[in-house]
């Protein structure tokens, strides 16, 4: 098992933190959002972990001295969404935790042992612009409604079994070789492959902040 963590982003909403560093080293509670993330993942037993680096990459490198971190830069940063940073460590993509770098996490709901394909979500009364995880009877993921409404939304984390992997791999590269994927993130990959994959769980999960703005940030840290 091993974890990809996506934190190649300018985060231009959190400016002016983010002036001189990436928005997955913005601290929450004295600490940088991805370091938490990586000590999580260690305290869960996972310690394969790879960093996909963009804006203000060298600030990442002390990563590899302290936790063995494997960094890896997306050259086109600037200029695409996340899928092209999971296309540049697509072989490394395979029973594997994803999170994003921009996610402070309160407390740790990782494992060691997950068994399906599975997003860990987030439940909102009322959601705005967000990625909605629709379930089915069974509780499973029926499709993905991204807009307004209310019930499950994706938190930045999520785990993928080698078997799905492979096929959400193969629509990445599709969508890379068609050329028109700068505004696409890695989940419409997965969404174009829902019919092909395993059943997806929706497993909720609480203390899972994504910060995109100053304000986001404040607010946050006002209640932790």
């Amino acid at each position: 098992m091993n974890a990809i963590i996506l934190a190649a982003g300018l985060g231009i909403r959190l400016r002016p933190l983010t002036n001189d560093k990436p928005k997955c080293m913005v601290e929450v509670a004295g600490i940088p959002m991805v370091e938490r993330q990586i000590q999580y993942l260690h305290e869960a037993g996972i310690t394969d972990i790879t960093l996909v680096s963009g804006y203000k990459a060298e600030s990442l490198d002390y990563l590899r001295d302290k936790y063995g971190v494997d960094i890896v830069l997306n050259p086109k940063y600037n200029i695409v969404n996340n899928i092209y940073s999971m296309y540049v460590v697509k072989e490394r993509f395979g029973d594997t935790y994803i999170l994003e770098g921009d996610v402070y996490m309160h407390k740790n709901c990782l494992s060691n042992h997950p068994t399906v394909s599975t997003y860990y979500s987030v439940w909102k009364e009322k959601y705005v612009r967000e990625w909605g995880l629709i379930p089915n009877k069974e509780g499973m993921l029926n499709r993905v409604h991204i807009g307004n409404g209310q019930g499950y939304i994706m938190s930045g984390i999520s785990y993928w079994t080698t078997i799905d992997a492979v096929k959400i791999i193969d629509r990445i590269d599709q969508l890379i070789a068609a050329g028109d994927y700068e505004n696409l993130f890695w989940d419409n990959a997965v969404i174009d492959s829902i019919p092909l994959l395993n059943p997806i769980r929706i497993e909720r999960v609480d203390g899972i902040y994504e910060i995109d703005t100053v304000e986001e940030l404040r607010e946050l840290e006002r209640c932790i």
